[in-house]
């Protein structure tokens, strides 16, 4: 007598022979095959499916696109695991290396992406990379072939140094020969699943919604955030993760993305508990819609990135030791008590620094500035107008300043702290920035 474990394979198996059986008689095979990997999602079989989502995105632009829809979709319904794997499928096929090849069900190789996922150096970007191969040689996590990469790292490092910090120079051949099976690849992940609990149990949940609701323009801090476990975690996987590829941001920033590998389950278990233990200011009607990381070198001036956010609820949390910061009084973030008015595009509200300057400016906007200090998270009203406050840090690797960001909702459909319905429109609007279509989607 069969299990139901047995009769669900049997099942599956069915379904999907009778989807092989279609996909050689199809006229259109392609859409076929993503039929049978959505089919998998949908019936929980997500790692059967991992050679069909790895083969679309390595097809092309279409592809890719399709595959950043279901996340973008799963992230929407609130489905975090499912959002994740795929994210987790997405960023192998567009950034895996030799050291962590993207694999099937039955962990068999998949092709390597074939496309240098990002061909632009940074002096920040390389001087990053070579502190961070280096930690992970001397943990032990890198092997002795990295100390050839790391020195090549080093002498493309020294042509483009008198460029400056904020200049971006496109690899040459020598380059690309030299580094491009290493460049923003994912060579290694520090592991970081689920606890029991991600978050402390030392702070007040009801008081944290009452003051978020109750007291304009939307703001609260909360200390001890993290639980000590989630913390030493999540401060591993970000010191050790190769996963720090977005380097067109000033002053030698770096980002790390949702879909380009900045993804681990206790990430998603700390955005999931906290929707649901901030029923009222997030719940179910802000899904989460992105989530990355930044570092930054050991220096960034003040009201140097001032911006605002598309969605409705932003948690902001900070893992950096305090010892690494050598101002005790800043380092934190600053708050502008005026918010984006909705009819702004997204290129004027983030990108367009000299404009907003002004705006604040005219509203006479006051500032809440709120220091650095390890494990400290801020929710905020996300159309407000906020920025890393002046950095100065220490300059080793391990104390570079990390702080993360979870985006929930849409501005539209922030009932508590609406932005103004009308403002007079820009004089001259900023170009509009770039912005994934996960950005686009919903709003």
């Amino acid at each position: 007598m069969s299990t139901d474990r047995e009769s669900r394979d049997a099942g599956f198996d069915s379904v999907r022979a009778g989807y092989e059986s279609a996909l050689r008689s199809a006229m259109n095979p392609g859409r076929t095959r993503r039929l049978l990997a959505e089919h998998l999602v949908r019936v929980g079989r997500i790692a059967d499916s991992r050679d069909i989502w790895h083969a679309e995105v390595q097809s092309g632009e279409d592809g890719t696109r399709w595959m950043n829809d279901a996340i973008v979709d799963a992230m929407a319904t609130g489905d975090l695991a499912v959002a994740g794997e795929l994210a987790g499928i997405f960023a192998a096929s567009r950034w895996a290396s030799r050291w962590r090849p993207p694999r099937d069900s039955a962990g068999r190789e998949l092709p390597l992406p074939t496309r240098t996922p990002n061909t632009y150096l940074s002096v920040p970007k390389l001087d990053h990379d070579m502190a961070q191969f280096g930690l992970l040689r001397q943990r032990g996590v890198l092997g002795a072939e990295f100390d050839a990469i790391i020195a090549d790292y080093a002498k493309i490092a020294d042509r483009l140094r008198p460029l400056g910090t904020n200049s971006r120079s496109p690899m040459e051949a020598d380059d690309e020969r030299r580094i491009g099976h290493v460049y923003s690849r994912i060579v290694h992940v520090s592991e970081a699943g689920r606890l029991d609990h991600a978050l402390s149990k030392s702070w007040d949940r009801a008081a944290v919604q009452r003051q978020y609701l109750q007291e304009s323009p939307g703001l609260v801090v909360i200390d001890d955030f993290l639980s000590p476990q989630a913390l030493q975690a999540l401060r591993r996987f970000c010191e050790e993760s190769t996963v720090w590829s977005g380097n067109r941001y000033a002053d030698g920033r770096l980002g790390a993305f949702f879909f380009a590998g900045f993804n681990c389950p206790l990430l998603l278990q700390i955005a999931d508990e906290l929707r649901v233990q901030l029923p009222e200011v997030i719940g179910r009607r802000h899904p989460l819609r992105q989530l990355w990381g930044f570092k930054n070198s050991p220096n960034l001036p003040a009201d140097s990135t001032v911006h605002a956010d598309f969605a409705a609820v932003n948690a902001n949390f900070w893992i950096t030791p305090e010892s690494a910061n050598l101002d005790p009084d800043s380092g934190g973030l600053v708050v502008y008590d005026v918010a984006a008015p909705l009819s702004w595009d997204f290129g004027t509200y983030n990108e367009s620094l000299e404009y907003i300057r002004r705006y604040l400016h005219e509203r006479q906007a006051r500032a809440v500035t709120i220091p650095y200090r390890q494990n400290r998270a801020i929710i905020f009203n996300s159309d407000l107008f906020h920025a890393t406050a002046q950095i100065r840090f220490r300059p080793e690797y391990e104390n570079r300043r990390v702080n993360i960001t979870m985006l929930y909702g849409d501005r539209e459909q922030d009932e508590h702290h609406p932005s103004p319905l009308r403002q007079p429109e820009p004089e001259a609007a900023a170009p509009y920035a770039w912005r994934s279509r996960a950005f686009r989607r919903g709003r």
